[in-house]
């Protein structure tokens, strides 16, 4: 796993190459989805995900490869790839500093490692064998989220209110009607500050597999819990919960819950 680790940091280190100049001069802004709605994708989220895919056939051509951008590359062992190459791309591109990019190892289906970057801050948070550390300029220390066992306590995130539809708004409502305060619009990076922390809860739907999976080990080895809105760890159905400790994770589903 420390080779791995080594080696999702060198991916890390290669989506910066093409992100970080590419956010000093926006280019061409392209619509994913037709007709209403705005799905944006840049060259940099193609270019910085082809970097990565390039290091992953070159070093571990074994692996399999699932990103955003690209279609699948089945693998031919236990590992899989996870990658995101801009998660916050809405923030990019309104030249906002806090976009991540997402990698993740899976072995045998389930999340090993993860990895946080976030290039404008200068900061990464790595997670693998039940730690996790953030890594930046100054240094590297490890993580431990905070102790908030209740909602009324609770710094919430959700990277937007207006992606909850019907009985899922009333849900978020509930939930922020009870939590101390709540922020918005921070997409992956609320996570690297729950396993920091400094936010307590993060509740979100819709999430794609690529969206999510980097995260778990992230939070989990800073001691928090993640799991999916009816409170077990079956993430795949894009709706989860990212709580500092068991408490607040099982206040968050009965709210949910209604």
């Amino acid at each position: 796993m420390r080779e791995f680790a080594d080696f999702a940091c060198a991916l890390a280190d290669a989506a910066r190459g093409v992100t970080l100049p590419a956010a000093m001069r926006i280019g061409a802004i392209d619509n994913k989805v037709e007709g209403a709605g705005f799905d944006p994708v840049t060259e940099a989220d193609r270019g910085s995900e082809k970097a990565m895919r390039g290091l992953i056939e070159y070093r571990f051509p074994n692996h399999g490869i699932a990103g955003e951008e690209f279609p699948d590359r089945p693998g031919r062992g236990r590992h899989v790839w996870s990658l995101d190459p801009i998660d916050g791309t809405r923030s990019f591109i309104c030249g906002l500093p806090s976009w991540t990019t997402l990698i993740a190892l899976l072995e045998d289906g389930a999340p090993v490692l993860g990895l946080i970057d976030a290039p404008r801050l200068g900061e990464r948070y790595l997670g693998f064998g039940g730690t996790t550390n953030l890594i930046t300029g100054s240094g590297t220390r490890p993580l431990k989220v905070s102790a908030c066992r209740s909602l009324a306590e609770a710094r919430f995130s959700t990277t937007d209110p207006y992606l909850f539809k019907g009985a899922e708004m009333e849900a978020f409502e509930r939930l922020r009607a009870k939590a101390r305060l709540t922020r918005f619009g921070h997409d992956g990076y609320a996570y690297a500050r729950l396993a920091d922390g400094t936010v307590d809860l993060v509740v979100e739907s819709g999430l794609q597999p690529f969206d999510y999976q980097a995260l778990i080990p992230v939070v989990r080895g800073a001691g928090g819990v993640v799991g999916n809105w009816e409170g077990g760890e079956d993430c795949s159905g894009g709706r989860l919960v990212a709580a500092a400790t068991r408490e607040l994770f099982d206040e968050t589903v009965a709210t949910l819950a209604g």
